[in-house]
């Protein structure tokens, strides 16, 4: 069965890669509207965080938004589609890499780098374009519960060369990837409270986040 679903999702990709690239975005949004207008898959998460940031905005302006982050989560699922052809060539075409120089010189010294990043706009695409052009790059990530999907999400990322850290045993392995001037990326806009995470504010609002991060920079 994963080997069909393998398959078929394969096919996809290879399809939706040979498509204009504004036919892609076209896709991305006709995803982000059925998710977000008719579906209506945690819409009202969506809003409600919105409005969370900006209490003064009312409650049309605050959906607007909603919708567009909604309408940019779909063109990201589209471009997953483009995992599996990214070479360095395509990268040096697709991508505006600004900063290169400071990641080259972290190498040169030979403590590898830490990345701190959100789930926001292209993240995956361009960590999948930093392992095209040759950096070994770590991430910090979750798993699925259902093994199809683990193999399905992961799998073709691991093929573009980008490795995976489990949360759970994130501590060694992050100390082993910089010991090895490896890349290791922080994805740090989740909930995580005391005691693992510390207590910050966020828009004004009382949050947790994980430490992790400026802990693993300091002593290194």
């Amino acid at each position: 069965m994963r080997i069909l679903i393998g398959f078929f999702f394969k096919a996809l990709a290879f399809l939706v890669s040979a498509l204009p690239r504004r036919v892609r975005l076209f896709m991305g949004d006709v995803v982000g509207f059925l998710w977000f207008d008719v579906l209506r898959i945690r819409r009202k998460v969506a809003v409600d965080n919105v409005r969370l940031a900006y209490p003064s905005m009312n409650e049309e302006e605050a959906t607007r938004i909603a919708r567009a982050s909604l309408h940019s989560m779909g063109r990201s699922l589209v471009e997953y589609c483009m995992f599996p052809f990214l070479t360095h060539t395509k990268v040096e075409k697709t991508f505006r890499i600004h900063g290169r120089e400071i990641v080259d010189k972290a190498f040169q010294e030979g403590k590898g780098a830490i990345f701190l990043t959100l789930h926001l706009g292209n993240g995956d695409y361009s960590i999948a374009a930093l392992s095209a052009l040759g950096i070994r790059v770590h991430l910090i990530s979750k798993e699925f519960n259902l093994q199809w999907l683990n193999d399905l999400w992961f799998g073709m990322r691991r093929k573009r060369g980008t490795k995976f850290i489990s949360p759970e045993k994130s501590s060694f392995e992050i100390l082993r990837a910089l010991k090895n001037n490896d890349a290791v990326i922080f994805v740090l806009d989740q909930f995580m409270g005391p005691p693992i995470g510390v207590r910050t504010r966020f828009f004004g609002v009382e949050t947790g986040t994980a430490m992790g991060c400026a802990l693993i920079a300091d002593r290194t």
